[in-house]
C-alpha cells in the first residue's frame, strides 16, 4: 500500500469512528428498549438524568416530582402516570422546580 493510499484510508476510517462515536453520544436514552422520558414523575434524588439547570445528572433532582426531571418509564405510559402535582409529561415542565 502506498503511503498516499495508506494516509487516505487512516482518515477515513478516523472519519467513520468519529461518526459512529457521535450517533452513540446523541441517541436519545428513549430511543432503546421500548422507554421514554418522563417529565415530573420521579421523586427527590431518583431522577436518571439531568434534572435542569444546576443539577448534573442521575439522582440530582431534589424535590418530590420535579418538573424538570426525569425518568425511564415504558413508552407509551408517561402521560397516565398521576402524580400529586398532575400527570406526567413527555417535555420538562416549568412547575414544581426548585427555588
Amino acid at each position: 500500500m502506498t503511503k498516499s493510499l495508506f494516509t487516505t484510508s487512516l482518515a477515513a476510517a478516523g472519519a467513520l469512528a468519529t461518526a459512529f462515536a457521535a450517533t452513540a453520544i446523541t441517541t436519545p436514552a428513549h430511543a432503546e428498549d421500548g422507554m421514554e422520558k418522563c417529565y415530573g414523575v420521579a421523586l427527590a434524588g431518583k431522577n436518571d438524568c439531568a434534572a435542569g439547570p444546576g443539577t448534573t445528572c442521575a439522582g440530582t433532582s431534589t424535590l418530590d416530582y420535579q418538573g424538570n426531571a426525569w425518568s425511564l418509564v415504558p413508552a407509551g405510559t408517561c402521560t397516565s402516570i398521576e402524580t400529586p402535582h398532575g400527570n406526567g409529561s413527555l417535555e420538562a415542565k416549568d412547575t414544581q422546580l426548585p427555588s
